[in-house]
């Protein structure tokens, strides 16, 4: 059946406000799709991440995929040169295995054109559930490689640093999302060509300006110092996507951590069923004991066997860093919060004035609220996930399930003075013909106003709430509409109003 709702009104105060804009019922979740760089190393939970990345592939503007090095994969130049990085892996655990040629990387990796390929497979029947998927000769035009060839090495540049130099420098308005799951060495190295190119010209104040602004990184740490070595001391305005607390977990050891409530979404069974038997992308991703390596004789990969103790392991010459799990369950996917608040699910967490979505936020004044509820976005995301699976294996619209649709009536901005109320009110549709359930919620961590507020009729479409009396100015209240349809995965969308206290 098919959900439906008649839109009413906003009101503020009890008095009714009313405008073309407020009348509208338009969709706040219609942006520009943010312009995105990956950069990745060959972990194989980097290459876990690439194939979710693909399956959302239709909610950014992808403009590089560039193979990277970090701390932990790292190619070598090819000509017998050693490389030594103190306190790297290759020294713990008792080892003492470095200096070396090379580290943990396959003589003829090519892990991103595998899963680019890949992707081509199954491309028409992506293309049947959402025509803005990319073409695979689009998405194979913008492999590159970067700074692979040592550890931290920024002395000269690559394909991919050159890519992200130019990107950084052309005219387009808004950010580019400079996403780095190994290390930031070929990010720094743009950025250093930058400022080698135009630090001693006049137009340096402007380009450093310019770049500071459009660059925007989300990393997964620094794997190799070159943030903090580099681009901090010299690029000190460069922004980071704020992410981490309140996140989906997806990285090791997810699957052992998982609170009982989201246990499922990594088990044997529901990996199984939705993930590793979905054609080609499902065959493609790493789950435990699947008979893979990344490289062949890799000490710090054992993943891919079943069956063995880690006393077992360690015997036949494996480090076991996190304990082994069973065979067919959810390994990880380390990276994929770099670009989970990218993606269109309708909380555009990535926007400054609407923080947090999927991957989590960025602390309230630096530390989480008392007393606040933790948002579980675990059902939504992993269920996303299972969706595009299906959908690439699945040649007719009719035989998948399609995310709800859901707007805002009105503006989702909204001013309010202390003592009034706040009417909002959403409308929800479904393309599948599904019934959808909305609920609104506010998520208090990530608006700026302390104390309590009563939101009544929250699991309606329209909804209330009274700005408190002692809210004071410039203080803001986040409104989460939240719809969920009742297909197969269900399937959920969101859209967000920020009340933003006057007097």
């Amino acid at each position: 059946m098919r959900s439906w709702a008649v839109a009413l009104i906003l009101t503020v105060g009890g008095c009714a406000t009313t405008s073309a804009e407020l009348a509208s019922g338009r969709d706040v979740s219609a942006a520009p799709k943010p312009r995105v760089v990956v950069t990745a190393d060959p972990e194989l939970d980097d290459s876990n991440s690439l194939i979710r990345y693909l399956l959302h592939s239709t909610d950014f503007r992808t403009e590089g995929l560039i193979y990277a090095s970090s701390g932990f994969h790292w190619k070598g130049d090819g000509t017998g040169k050693k490389w030594f990085v103190a306190n790297r892996e290759y020294t713990r655990f008792g080892l003492n295995l470095c200096p070396c040629e090379s580290w943990r990387w396959a003589p003829n990796e090519r892990f991103i054109d595998d899963a680019v390929e890949t992707y081509e497979q199954v491309y028409r029947d992506l293309r049947v559930h959402d025509p803005g998927y990319p073409t695979p000769a689009e998405l194979k035009s913008k492999i590159r490689w970067g700074n692979v060839e040592f550890d931290g090495d920024i002395s000269k540049d690559t394909p991919g640093s050159d890519l992200i130099a130019t990107l950084l420098l052309d005219d387009e308005p808004g950010p580019i999302y400079l996403l780095a799951w190994g290390g930031q060495s070929t990010i720094a190295r743009a950025l250093k060509s930058i400022q080698e190119r135009f630090e001693k010209t006049p137009e340096w104040p402007a380009v450093r300006e310019k770049v500071s602004r459009k660059a925007i990184l989300s990393p997964s740490g620094d794997q190799d110092d070159t943030y903090a070595s580099y681009i901090r001391p010299n690029w000190p305005r460069v922004r980071s996507l704020p992410i981490g607390a309140g996140g989906v977990a997806l990285g090791y050891g997810a699957a052992a951590a998982a609170s009982p409530e989201n246990a499922i979404y990594y088990s044997v069974d529901w990996t199984r069923q939705n993930i590793s038997s979905q054609g080609p992308l499902g065959a493609f991703y790493r789950v435990w004991g699947d008979g893979k390596q990344m490289v062949k004789n890799d000490i710090f990969d054992y993943f891919g066997l079943s069956g063995l103790t880690a006393d077992q392991l360690r015997a036949m010459g494996y480090v076991v860093w996190t304990p082994p799990r069973p065979k067919g369950e959810f390994i990880g996917e380390g990276d994929t919060p770099t670009y989970l608040n990218l993606i269109d699910n309708g909380l555009l967490g990535y926007q400054d004035d609407t923080p947090g979505g999927w991957a989590g936020h960025g602390l309230t004044n630096g530390a989480a609220r008392p007393g606040s509820p933790g948002v579980n976005f675990a059902p939504a995301a992993q269920n996303a996930l299972a969706a595009r699976m299906r959908w690439s294996v699945t040649p007719t619209y009719a035989g998948a399930n399609h995310e709800p649709r859901v707007t805002i009536r009105g503006t989702p901005r909204i001013s309010a003075r202390p003592g009034e109320t706040v009417r909002v009110q959403g409308v929800t549709s479904d393309p599948d013909g599904n019934a959808v359930t909305a609920k609104w919620w506010r998520w208090k961590d990530v608006d700026t106003y302390p104390g309590d507020v009563t939101l009544s009729n929250a699991t309606s479409l329209e909804a209330s709430v009274g700005v408190p009396a002692d809210a004071t100015a410039g203080e803001t209240i986040h409104l989460i509409l939240e719809a969920t349809d009742n297909g197969t995965p269900p399937l959920t969308r969101y859209q967000r109003v920020v009340i933003t206290v006057r007097r």
